[in-house]
């Protein structure tokens, strides 16, 4: 998973910040299928998500109908709900009171107390650290990971050189060679495109001090002086930058932090010779080899992630602070795998399956990638997870692929066939009908199951009890975790396979064409919506509680 921030994307292809504006345009369908303007202000962005599309004209999940009309003041169970990510902000205002506690183990005593091989783990688990403070900051992409393991053994061979035994092995390694090489040149583009950036910002903003001595201009009068210089390709270059830098609140300090941190992905997450396990300091390659980790869940890391997820997934409903997750029945249990870069296989199983042996009965896996070196590993993790009833949650990726045609790790199948039935992948969805399937996401009839809201998330931010506004896939995906701690907390006589049966089969139906970007700027198309994933649906917090209800009824 690519956890660096694609800056140049976001600046050369004019990407719109989320909350830039006082007020945002959306739409909804009429009965007639019509389009109908509606406009959001920033406060109620924060909140459209939760919203009813026949109540509120807004493609919401319809939670807020949910606790009116359903949920009221009616007693649930606890859920535990796992948040396999990145370090998160236990202490966060908005999270320190929703927080998994580990009742059998006493905190910072040095010992196993409910002798579950994890020593102290009062809050969760942290794959990526040690017992000196320790913790993983870059990990290899797992192209760099396959390349390293099989490049002594391939390394300038062709396929007919190779064993039939190592024919699987060299398919992946050549594979994993051509993305490799791939994402070094993307790499090194993107630092060079920031660099010309900052540049041209850096002689823009002296070009300007000499035409504007109080430093008082705005984007307008920028537009009229490009004019002025329209044959002046170094000046307009430079005016241009700093419009850029204006419009999404960028300078060179700032973008010395992007370079930075590509300079280090070359030096660490691209680089063969890395060693991403020296700080866990277990064999990688032994999966049994699995007692490694610290407890400490919490803290201050390059790539924050974690804490925006169990935001929007599970934030303190009744304190009157922040943001309403979607109930206070979850408790979420921090399992640290995540850094920047691409989550290793094993540590991929080993927290699915100890997310399952502490309590967990929902597990949101907001991350992926298009390689995987133990894919076996974790496939085994997902049936413990299903032979134990518990429900795994993962966004379908930010490529704006097509799932069913490029393969995205984890998932529920092998030889286009599902192996369990306690498994959903997300897409993201928008609060636009004209622009309904978020434009970055993943998609695909055969391998994406649902999509949920994934763009405007305002959610939990790490540090100083913040909050902010972000998309992805990986926000939608605990969108439906929420939901199905939802109906796990008032319907637990429900089985994972029943839970999602009833997210896939209650969900909203859009039957109107949406746009689809075809790959390498070939130009997009139109596309019914239902036929983006498996269920056509966006979920809905309110129809999946009435259908499990009705559910529940036929149970003993």
């Amino acid at each position: 998973m690519k956890k660096i921030l694609k800056l140049t994307i976001l600046i050369f292809l004019g990407y719109q910040c989320p909350l830039a504006a006082q007020t945002t345009k959306a739409s909804s369908a009429n009965k007639k299928g019509l389009i109908i303007s509606k406009t959001l202000s920033k406060e109620e962005l924060k909140t459209w998500y939760h919203k009813d599309f026949a109540e509120d004209t807004i493609p919401g999940v319809s939670l807020e109908k949910a606790y009116r009309e359903i949920i009221k003041d009616n007693k649930g169970q606890e859920v535990i709900v796992a948040v396999l990510d990145t370090k998160l902000d236990i202490h966060h205002e908005d999270l320190k009171d929703q927080i998994w506690r580990n009742t059998d183990e006493i905190p910072d005593n040095g010992i196993d107390d409910d002798k579950n091989g994890y020593i102290d783990d009062s809050n969760g688990w942290d794959f990526l650290s040690n017992t000196k403070s320790e913790f993983v900051k870059y990990e290899h992409l797992e192209s760099t990971r396959i390349v390293k393991k099989y490049n002594t053994l391939f390394k300038g061979k062709k396929a007919n050189q190779v064993s039939d035994q190592d024919q699987k092995s060299y398919g992946l390694y050549t594979k994993a060679y051509k993305k490799w090489e791939s994402d070094i040149v993307e790499n090194k583009e993107s630092q060079k495109n920031i660099q010309l950036l900052k540049d041209a910002i850096i002689y823009g903003t002296t070009l300007l001090d000499s035409i504007y001595p109080k430093k008082e201009y705005k984007l307008v009068e920028l537009d009229s002086l490009l004019q002025v210089y329209e044959n002046d390709s170094i000046a307009k270059n430079a005016i241009e930058g700093v419009q850029k830098g204006i419009r999404y609140d960028l300078t060179p300090k700032g973008l010395d932090v992007y370079i930075s941190n590509y300079k280090n992905r070359e030096e660490t997450i691209l680089r063969v010779d890395h060693n991403e396990r020296a700080v866990p300091g277990d064999n990688p390659d032994d999966i049994n080899d699995n007692h490694y980790g610290s407890p400490v869940v919490y803290g201050d890391v390059p790539f924050q992630h974690a804490t925006a997820v169990a935001g929007t997934l599970g934030a303190n409903r009744s304190n009157d602070l922040g943001i309403k997750g979607f109930s206070d029945h979850i408790k979420i249990m921090p399992v640290v795998m995540v850094a920047t870069g691409d989550e290793h296989d094993k540590d991929v199983a080993l927290a699915i399956r100890y997310a399952v042996d502490n309590g967990a009965k929902v597990i949101n896996m907001s991350w992926g990638k298009t390689l995987s070196l133990h894919e076996d590993w974790v496939q085994n993790a997902i049936r413990y997870a299903a032979e134990k009833d518990v429900l795994l949650i993962t966004g379908g990726g930010n490529n704006n692929m097509n799932n069913d045609l490029q393969k995205s790790y984890p998932n529920d199948y092998t030889k286009e066939k599902e192996f369990v039935d306690n498994f959903i992948v997300v897409g993201a969805s928008t609060w636009d009908l004209q622009n309904l399937r978020a434009s970055f996401s993943n998609y695909g009839k055969k391998h994406v199951d649902v999509f949920a809201p994934g763009v405007d998330m305002y959610t939990t931010k790490y540090g100083n009890d913040a909050y902010t506004s972000t998309r992805g896939t990986s926000l939608a995906s605990p969108v439906v975790a929420g939901i199905a701690a939802l109906i796990r907390a008032y319907y637990p006589k429900l089985s994972a396979k029943e839970v999602k049966q009833v997210i896939l089969d209650s969900g909203t139906r859009y039957d109107f064409d949406v746009v689809v970007r075809k790959q390498k700027d070939e130009g997009s198309t139109m596309v019914p919506f239902s036929e983006l994933s498996k269920s056509g649906r966006i979920v809905n917090a309110y129809s999946a509680l009435l259908l499990a209800d009705q559910i529940s009824k036929t149970k003993k």
